[in-house]
């Protein structure tokens, strides 16, 4: 994944957060940035503490090195990093906010899953969209750009979700503050290393933590870009 991200046409630094895998991710990243100095960077921390902890702490760290556009993608390759500029371009020059590289847009994009777990995401969005009234067709993907003013604004300690809802209430969020939002369709592909980290407790915090937070949005006031 590192040297392919290296390998594209245009410039971009990557950020791996390695929440001490036994693998030793933490060890291989710091080969690498003897080759890639300056542009590959690692934080490492002591336990598995929760997707959106490593995101937000990804998103802060961007924030203060002065990043204007903030990528989040798997490290599985079920993310093609080809779709990266895609994603720019719709921050950079289609006027979205917030870009979300989308299995569902364009019909079903997936490549190699079986068709329970197809089904469970593609009606997991259409729940989503019932409950939040959100249009976004791909309301769980993990692939997104965020222009940074939109980071800025979320209030980012406020976002209570740190698994599987978190994909969902970061969109829902950026989407009750004002901000445009733009699928890009892409192709997802069954992940090529690694496992899934899915499981029951996961997808019922999604469940239940959607209607949560639909009900808690109704007493909270969300800033308002201009």
């Amino acid at each position: 994944m590192v040297r392919k991200v290296m390998s594209l046409h245009r410039a971009y630094d990557l950020l791996i957060i390695d929440d001490g895998s036994p693998d030793g991710t933490g060890g291989i990243v710091k080969t690498l940035q003897k080759e890639f100095d300056k542009r590959l960077h690692l934080v490492e921390r002591s336990g598995k503490l929760g997707l959106g902890t490593a995101y937000i702490l990804g998103f802060r760290y961007a924030l203060e090195r002065g990043y204007q556009f903030i990528f989040e993608m798997d490290c599985d390759f079920s993310h093609n990093p080809d779709d990266l500029e895609r994603l720019e371009d719709a921050c950079r020059n289609e006027g979205a906010d917030l870009a979300i590289g989308s299995r569902y847009i364009t019909g079903v994009n997936v490549v190699n899953w079986p068709m329970s777990r197809v089904l469970m995401s593609y009606y997991a969005s259409a729940y989503v969209r019932r409950i939040t009234g959100m249009k976004i067709r791909d309301t769980t993907a993990g692939f997104k750009c965020y222009k940074r003013q939109v980071l800025e604004t979320l209030e980012l300690d406020k976002i209570k979700f740190m698994g599987y809802a978190f994909q969902i209430e970061m969109k829902f969020t950026a989407w009750m503050c004002g901000f445009r939002i733009k699928e890009v369709p892409i192709i997802f592909y069954d992940r090529t290393e690694g496992k899934s980290k899915m499981s029951g407790k996961i997808f019922r915090e999604a469940v239940f933590g959607v209607i949560e937070m639909k009900v808690k949005s109704w007493f909270r006031k969300y800033p308002r870009v201009k």
